[in-house]
């Protein structure tokens, strides 16, 4: 799908990711965004871009947002919570959006869908995980949801002629970031700079992967992907542990804490303690990451140090 002179929908578009993608979108096409404000933030939103207000777990939010005239959806609208306390309501609202999405786009004739999954869904896989790596098995409600939903994207992609972009998320760090890590370690190293607790054993190590650099990869394989369903990892070839974090923020901020670990080989239930996704398909299409890991981490901590 060409990116320009369309009509599009960003489902989550007050989002982390889904601002900064409708901030690219709005360069060339018409943008409406669909979000209920639960995760998002609405002055994240350009200006020039039209907002619906809106839970697509109701069916009529989706008949509002997506109409024939629309182009395309970018649908990253989710309950996002790997840790969350109300796993079926995740499960099941996350389903039945994507759902609503689907339905709605097979009824007017909208046919081209982009959609933000996760690493959540392999599980604890061998490193570097390819896109085919079976069997997939999440240890998250998150992680289930998701892949989930990549089956009902599936369905429609062969059987009702809707072409489908499927990302496979790492760990995406940037500008208004918040309720990650790199925030987390800012805030409490501006108000502690001589302790820092830091959840599991610190070990714990996965890829982190620039919004910039996310968003270019998004924009690469939409527009030169061409398979009814089309399924990429995004990420970067290396890995950050949670103790180099710690100490790539500590450095940027002048700091030198002494860590506390609460212990354990994960920080939470369903975290998946050692992620790194391969990236050699989309890299086959022509498109690669030139950022290390710790380099997304460490541009990420100097644009959320002077934005926090």
């Amino acid at each position: 799908m060409n990116l320009s002179d369309k009509r599009l929908v960003v489902t989550g578009g007050a989002g982390f990711v889904g601002s900064h993608l409708v901030e690219r979108l709005l360069n060339e096409n018409d943008v409406l965004v669909v979000d209920d404000s639960s995760n998002g933030d609405k002055t994240a939103v350009p200006d020039e871009a039209t907002v619906l207000e809106g839970d697509l777990t109701d069916p009529d939010v989706a008949a509002d947002a997506i109409t024939a005239d629309v182009d395309g959806v970018f649908h990253l609208a989710a309950a996002k919570a790997v840790d969350t306390d109300r796993p079926r309501a995740q499960f099941e609202d996350n389903q039945t959006m994507t759902y609503n999405v689907l339905e709605r786009m097979d009824e007017v004739g909208v046919d081209k869908l982009a959609f933000t999954s996760s690493s959540t869904v392999y599980g604890e896989a061998p490193r570097p995980t390819p896109e085919d790596f079976a069997p997939l098995e999440p240890i998250s409600p998150y992680g289930a949801a998701k892949l989930a939903e990549e089956s009902i994207i599936s369905t429609y992609a062969h059987s009702h002629g809707i072409q489908s972009w499927v990302f496979r998320f790492a760990n995406i760090v940037g500008p208004r970031l918040r309720g990650a890590v790199v925030p987390d370690f800012i805030e409490k190293l501006r108000e502690d700079p001589e302790r820092l607790v830091i959840l599991g054993d610190g070990r714990q190590e996965k890829s982190y992967m620039h919004i910039t650099e996310c968003l270019d990869a998004i924009s690469f394989a939409v527009e030169n992907a061409a398979d009814d369903l089309n399924v990429f990892n995004l990420g970067t070839r290396t890995t950050t542990s949670v103790d180099r974090i710690a100490d790539i923020v500590a450095d940027e901020l002048g700091v030198d804490p002494t860590y506390e670990h609460t212990g354990g080989d994960r920080g939470w239930t369903g975290d998946v303690p050692r992620m790194r996704l391969s990236v050699e398909k989309l890299a086959g299409l022509g498109w690669e990451p030139s950022q290390s890991s710790d380099d997304a981490v460490r541009q990420a901590t100097r644009e959320l140090g002077s934005e926090l």
